[in-house]
């Protein structure tokens, strides 16, 4: 059964650009594009249905590639002490920091973190996010890191978006392996990380590689041994020191490398020779009110593709819009709304492994679209906050929330 989308402008964003076709068609089969092209070029067909989309303009649907959307509790209280003046050390010596929502993600049931991360990743939906990815990280043990990747493959279920599992369990050293990084690691590698796999709930593997979470050797443990179960790889990387971590990303081709603020020029050549991603987090960069920023006419000159996403964790970035985040990245990293765009749609689906699926939309590729009611694409970018009017298509369907 073909649907016909027609009175459109469409911003295909291939290549990276816009590269837009004016008064536009789409032919969707099922959950797939059938044929896409100006309306005077539509061939002669039958379709089963005929939707006006009233001079709306049609971009893929957004990809939100670098979220930890699951967690129990929430760090608002935190938040207000810094801003009292309360340093980070104080908050952690006191049972802050990430200690704390371990202690609320272990405490909460599956359905309790259900039930919040759906408020969270709805939020991101009615934004235009049709794929996100969603990393555990706050259960560092067997049984809360499954009970995190559990619910994020019931929101896969739940909402209609295609949701990505990544196996964080490196994201932090819990408190029963006080000083004892090198054996939670053997842990996750020998114990944690397969049989995770064996039961289906992980789809890619990261890791925070930082003088404060884990070393680069124990982070190349870890990727060995992901590789050995043919896992894809990401990693936290060079966030507040240069520790050469998005070039050991690289090394061994990561999907992406993300946060980037302290990496060098040999980190760069390094990843452009890989194809890793540059994911940059302007929430965070914002939310820690950091002043080193990534080295962006690097990544340019040397042709990294650069993707963003809004990091949504309860520490560093609660972020409950992507489109916020775009305007971040335009504002605080000087991105064009174009490579904006780019960054979370085709260059957020390289970070994930889905290019031949996702990310711009072709023919036979999947039928994931927003149809903006807006004048120009620039506007998902210049408008700060609110609720663009707009229609999501997600798999060929029109969906509401």
């Amino acid at each position: 059964m073909k649907k016909l989308w027609k009175n459109c402008h469409i911003a295909t964003m291939q290549n990276g650009q816009y590269s837009s076709i004016e008064d536009a068609a789409m032919v969707t089969s099922g959950q797939h594009i059938h044929w896409i092209g100006t309306f005077e070029d539509l061939p002669a067909d039958a379709y089963s249905e005929t939707i006006d989309l009233n001079g709306a303009w049609v971009t893929p649907g957004l990809i939100d590639c670098h979220t930890h959307s699951v967690f129990g509790g929430n760090r608002s209280v935190e938040f207000e002490k810094r801003l009292q003046g309360v340093s980070y050390a104080e908050i952690a010596a006191s049972g802050g920091g990430i200690a704390s929502t371990v202690r609320a993600t272990r405490e909460a049931s599956e359905q309790e973190l259900l039930a919040s991360a759906l408020k969270r990743v709805r939020c991101l939906l009615k934004d235009g996010v049709t794929t996100i990815e969603i990393k555990s990280g706050y259960g560092l043990d067997y049984v809360n890191e499954r009970k995190m990747l559990r619910v994020i493959r019931q929101i896969a279920e739940t909402l209609p978006m295609t949701v990505r599992s990544t196996c964080l369990a490196a994201h932090a050293l819990p408190p029963e392996y006080k000083d004892q990084s090198d054996a939670y690691i053997e842990h996750i590698c020998n114990e944690m990380l397969p049989k995770l796999h064996q039961e289906g709930l992980v789809d890619a593997v990261d890791a925070f590689c930082e003088y404060l979470a884990f070393s680069p050797a124990q982070v190349e443990r870890l990727f060995k041994t992901a590789q050995s179960l043919n896992l894809p790889i990401k990693l936290h990387a060079e966030q507040l020191s240069s520790l050469g971590g998005s070039s050991l990303a690289a090394r061994y081709q990561a999907l992406s490398a993300d946060h980037l603020e302290f990496m060098t020029e040999d980190d760069v050549k390094a990843m452009a020779a890989a194809g890793t991603v540059a994911v940059l987090l302007p929430g965070a960069f914002y939310f820690l009110r950091e002043t080193k920023y990534p080295p962006l006419e690097s990544l340019h000159q040397h042709g990294v593709r650069i993707a963003l996403s809004s990091d949504l964790n309860p520490g560093t970035s609660p972020a409950l819009s992507l489109r916020l985040m775009m305007n971040m990245g335009s504002t605080l990293f000087r991105l064009t709304p174009e490579q904006t765009l780019a960054g979370v749609t085709t260059h957020a689906a390289y970070a994930l492994g889905l290019q031949e699926t996702h990310g711009t939309l072709e023919t036979g590729k999947v039928a994931d679209f927003i149809a903006w009611d807006i004048e120009h694409p620039s506007e998902i970018v210049y408008w700060l906050g609110g609720d663009l009017p707009k229609r999501i298509i997600q798999h060929g369907n029109e969906i509401s929330i």
